[in-house]
């Protein structure tokens, strides 16, 4: 199977994904299941860090791969969906397959699909194929480690087949709420089912009516954030943030983080707890600092132009609205006007989006919308936005909506791309070579 062969065997694949979470379907992980046993069980191979959160958990990933990389591991990595290109949702080390072994690793899998169907009568779906991709390579290149990062929710999210030896929980606020919800704690619980008995729990969320949930589940040992670790500097500094993380083990000083934004300081304090809990111990201070100054993050507060500041930002809920508009207001102000490139996906209503990122006074929101079935049209982002009393403007296509957004910014004022990751992946395309 080549590249394009490969591609073409996802894309059959890719409308099977929709729906089969829905509380009406009574989701359970009977595919995923049962394509792990036909493939000889390989997320059973290499140990585990698993990663759930609402929000921050694939700036978590990729530092706690960092971190186990600069340690002298190989560490693979399973993250969704994917920015620019499908490759990325299989790494190793953070960085993508490369189009033939990507290829190979589908082509393990499409080889043994039908041996699932003949046994349940059903084919596995598009998230269920690429996570089975990433275990088999994973197991065939005998990694070090692996760091997977959940699809949605946890309990039955299809990489909840593995067993981590070390599970990570960045934060718990409403999102997805027609799968996990409808409240608060139902999402925490069904985040907490990648709890699983002998593992060590490194917990980011600090609600005490939800950190009760989190310790009800069957780890060996939880570490809290501002108990067991914690971000205990975390400053503005050029081109990122300067930190001093505190951990059972350790602590280490004058770290420097060259991404945007105060809540990538929490990020990486959970991070460094969580590679210390899977190494059993201190990683020692050159190794933090190496790993963490090396980090980068496409599309999360990402910034690809100067004139006008140009950022791209995959916030696609609430709680990352805010952090987007707070990481805005705190370092970049600019002379010039605020220019909002806006788009986002059903089931989200735009406008728990726009209270937020409306707080640093954009000029000029520009409606558009990615290139994706679920995509809210242009048109009701932009009549959402009027409602909240900013002056919109309506542009087919993300490229187009980025062209015009940087005209209206001029040299000296800034645009932010933001609404979903697809949003952003179309941006990058467009702007990132």
């Amino acid at each position: 199977m080549d590249y394009a062969a490969a591609l073409a065997w996802l894309t059959d694949h890719y409308n099977l994904e929709q729906g089969v979470v829905a509380r009406e379907e009574a989701p359970d992980l009977h595919r995923m299941i049962a394509l792990m046993d036909v493939m000889g069980d390989p997320h059973r191979t290499v140990p585990i860090v698993h990663v759930t959160g609402t929000n921050g958990k694939g700036s978590t990933a990729r530092m706690v791969t960092a971190l186990l990389s600069a340690a002298g591991l190989r560490v693979g990595g399973s993250a969704s969906p994917h920015i620019q290109r499908v490759n990325e949702r299989v790494t190793v080390d953070n960085a993508p397959l490369d189009d033939d072994d990507f290829a190979a690793a589908v082509e393990l899998v499409a080889r043994v699909e039908p041996l699932v169907v003949e046994r349940i009568g059903e084919r596995p779906t598009y998230f269920e194929v690429t996570a089975a991709a990433a275990f088999g390579w994973f197991a065939d290149e005998g990694l070090s480690a692996a760091v997977v990062e959940v699809g949605l929710g946890g309990r039955y999210d299809a990489t909840n087949v593995a067993d981590g030896a070390v599970a990570a929980v960045t934060n718990v606020s409403l999102d997805h709420l027609e799968w996990i919800g409808p409240g608060i704690e139902d999402i925490a619980a069904e985040k907490a089912g990648i709890v699983k008995p002998g593992s060590l729990l490194v917990l980011g969320e600090t609600a005490p009516e939800l950190v009760a949930i989190f310790s009800a589940a069957p780890a060996r040992e939880v570490w809290q954030r501002g108990v067991d670790f914690d971000c205990t500097a975390n400053q503005l500094a050029v081109g990122g943030r300067s930190l001093s993380v505190r951990t059972p083990a350790a602590r280490y000083d004058d770290l420097y983080l060259p991404v945007h934004g105060a809540h990538q300081g929490d990020n990486a304090a959970l991070a460094v707890a969580a590679a210390e809990a899977f190494a059993g111990g201190p990683l020692g201070a050159d190794v933090v600092t190496e790993a963490l100054a090396s980090v980068t993050l496409p599309g999360r507060f990402e910034v690809v132009g100067r004139r006008p500041l140009t950022i791209l930002d995959g916030a696609h809920n609430a709680a990352g609205a805010r952090a987007a508009t707070a990481t805005l207001m705190e370092g970049f102000v600019t002379d010039g006007p605020t220019v909002l490139v806006l788009g986002c996906n059903r089931p989200r209503d735009p406008a728990d989006l726009l209270e937020s990122l409306l707080e640093s006074g954009p000029a000029l929101v520009v409606a558009t919308a990615a290139d994706w079935a679920k995509a809210v049209p242009a048109s009701e982002v932009a009549a959402v936005a009027r409602e909240l009393g900013a002056e919109v403007v309506t542009v087919e296509g993300v490229a187009s909506a980025i062209e015009r957004a940087v005209g209206e910014a001029g040299g000296t004022g800034t645009v932010l791309i933001t609404g979903s990751l697809y949003v952003v992946g179309e941006a990058r395309s467009h702007l990132v070579s």
